[in-house]
């Protein structure tokens, strides 16, 4: 079974009955190019996933949660279930190349239900495609299963007031551009900038020039360089929505730092109370 990373070659070899394939890829200025691209060709026996209905919940946006809220335990229960997912299935979920959204919200999600058979295919779609492994049309018709998923919650996410705070010296590390971090550049959120005493690890860092995942050495050492000699358990990942933050929680856990954890809200969260502090610039 594999917990991180599977290359497109390892996922050819996969018996059909043996794996569930998600493809999961969206594009944020077009949310349903996703699907477009889905129906129009993608890995034989891969169901869709939608960003914004099967992996968030658009409806709790206004509570403060962020621009992805998490879905309930309910929600992805029937998702799961109308995938035909079961107890021991490995998953394996991919986007357009890198990873960056959806397949691995859909890996984290699954962790956070205390699935280990979850991986994201590395370097996406595109690895697939160049590779010259098969296509299709065809939508699978698989059968729904009964399932009901809970989250592990307590030692995996963080809420706004342990966000705010640090007295298990936790290090908050922010997967945003620098710019946005720094304050520079904000086209999506209310306000620039970043949760005062975050530090940055852009995820595009985490990726090869074809958009492979680095080696687990280069990883380990790169992020030692971020987080110092804290416990991976110390370190919290946030992004914009607390999507692509899942890539640096994915890298780590290649990379052998296992533990780490979520805020789930992310920025988008953050600023939606204007009392919050925001901090501008580098740590």
């Amino acid at each position: 079974m594999k917990s991180t990373l599977i290359s497109a070659e390892e996922l050819a070899a996969l018996p059909p009955d043996g794996v569930l394939i998600v493809d999961c890829r969206h594009e944020l200025t077009d949310a349903q190019k996703g699907e477009r691209d889905y129906r129009a060709e993608h890995i034989p026996g891969a169901v869709f996933a939608d960003l914004d209905h099967d992996l968030s919940d658009l409806s709790r946006v206004s509570l403060g949660l962020g621009r992805h809220p998490l879905p309930s335990e309910e929600k992805f229960s029937a998702v799961l279930a109308r995938w035909g997912w079961r107890a021991g299935l490995q998953v394996v979920s991919y986007d357009a190349s890198t990873g960056a959204l959806a397949a691995v919200r859909l890996w984290w999600l699954l962790r956070l239900c205390g699935v280990r058979e979850a991986a994201v295919l590395d370097g996406g779609y595109a690895a697939w495609k160049a590779a010259n492994l098969p296509v299709t049309q065809a939508i699978p018709q698989r059968e729904p299963t009964q399932v009901d998923v809970h989250y592990h919650a307590g030692q995996m996410v963080l809420d706004h007031a342990a966000a705010a705070d640090t007295p298990d010296g936790h290090l908050l590390l922010d997967a945003r551009a620098a710019p946005r971090y720094r304050g520079e550049v904000e086209p999506i959120d209310r306000a620039a900038g970043h949760v005062p005493g975050a530090a940055n690890r852009p995820f595009t860092e985490n990726l090869q020039a074809d958009g492979r995942f680095k080696s687990p050495a280069e990883l380990r050492q790169e992020f030692r360089a971020v987080i110092g000699h804290r416990a991976p358990e110390q370190v919290v990942h946030m992004c914009g929505s607390g999507v692509t933050a899942c890539h640096n929680l994915l890298a780590m856990e290649h990379a052998g730092l296992a533990g780490s954890r979520l805020y789930p809200p992310s920025w988008s969260g953050w600023v939606s109370d204007p009392s919050r502090p925001i901090a501008t610039g580098t740590v």
